[in-house]
């Protein structure tokens, strides 16, 4: 089993998958006000480790993320942003910041990716520009910058 989302348990597109699923489950936990944990044990089945491995990575750090968010977000409190971004942010900054195998491109684009598809393209150049900018933070300029 792997013991980080940067190993490779999975590739390609199921990676993208694996980074949706969390994204739905940090939306339901986040809607409906629950804990990750119970979310988790209520799966009928239970999610690929990878998935959990994001999941839990958000929900240990949230407080740390959601700081990083504020930090970055002009104009915008967590809650001004509609659910589905702030799920979105959460799994990339986890990403960012605890699985450093994870090129930062890949995250970044795969999140930007999930914003495409779930939300609006305003969301989506909103998700690029404050990830970048985290990116920056904790990893540094991006090559040949």
């Amino acid at each position: 089993m792997p013991e980080s989302p940067s190993d490779d348990a999975v590739v390609g597109a199921s990676r993208l998958d694996a980074r949706e699923r969390a994204l739905e489950l940090l939306y339901e936990a986040d809607l409906k006000g629950r804990p990750v944990a119970e979310i988790l044990a209520e799966l009928p089945v239970a999610a690929d480790p990878f998935t959990i491995e994001l999941v839990t990575l958000a929900d240990r750090h949230r407080d740390e993320i959601d700081a990083d968010l504020v930090r970055v977000s002009r104009g915008w409190t967590l809650d001004r942003m509609p659910v589905v971004d702030r799920a979105i942010l959460r799994v990339g900054v986890a990403e960012l910041r605890w699985a450093p195998a994870t090129p930062t491109a890949v995250v970044i684009n795969e999140a930007v990716e999930l914003a495409k598809r779930f939300s609006t393209d305003a969301s989506s150049r909103y998700v690029n520009g404050v990830l970048s900018r985290i990116a920056t933070d904790h990893r540094g300029p991006p090559p040949g910058c």
